[in-house]
């Protein structure tokens, strides 16, 4: 009798993983769309989940506490209500795709991947080569740099679909 590997006697012949999969990160491009896309066009068994991508609608998210007359304190209540699904949604996916774009700077991609690497959270960035020395520190604890969406696709590919 063969013996299996741990991962392949989970799952019969041409069976896949199905992996939960939290997309960080810029919200002003197709990104997360075009790896959903690509996921499903290769018939992959991934959840995706995110955090709120409608800026006004985040920037809003403690409003019904009460108004508020220093612009801190508005950013502060909605951060926290924010960080009730972010946090939740981190904790519970697989794996982390963490995008920083070109144009803004992604604070909140940059502290969801210092989470992330103090969960020991796997999570693989996604951005440009121009940017990769600002970003080294996040980049050396991520298990993948990526520079466009079919990486991350074919990443996802291997992970879920190898056994």
């Amino acid at each position: 009798m063969a013996v299996k590997w741990p991962a392949e006697s989970l799952f019969s012949e041409g069976e896949m993983m199905r992996f939960t999969v939290y997309l960080s990160g810029e919200i002003h491009t197709r990104w997360r769309a075009d790896i959903m896309t690509g996921v499903s066009e290769a018939g992959l068994d991934v959840q995706f989940t995110s955090a709120i991508t409608d800026h006004d609608a985040s920037d809003a998210a403690g409003d019904h506490l009460g108004a508020e007359e220093h612009p801190f304190w508005r950013d502060h209540k909605s951060a926290k209500i924010n960080a009730i699904r972010t946090k939740t949604l981190l904790e519970k996916a697989d794996l982390v795709v963490i995008r920083f774009g070109d144009e803004y700077k992604q604070w909140n991609a940059a502290f969801d991947a210092g989470y992330c690497a103090a969960l020991g959270k796997p999570y693989i960035t996604l951005h440009a080569e121009n940017i990769v020395h600002p970003l080294k520190e996040v980049d050396a604890a991520a298990l993948a740099w990526t520079t466009n969406t079919s990486q991350v696709v074919e990443i996802l590919r291997y992970v879920v679909s190898q056994n």
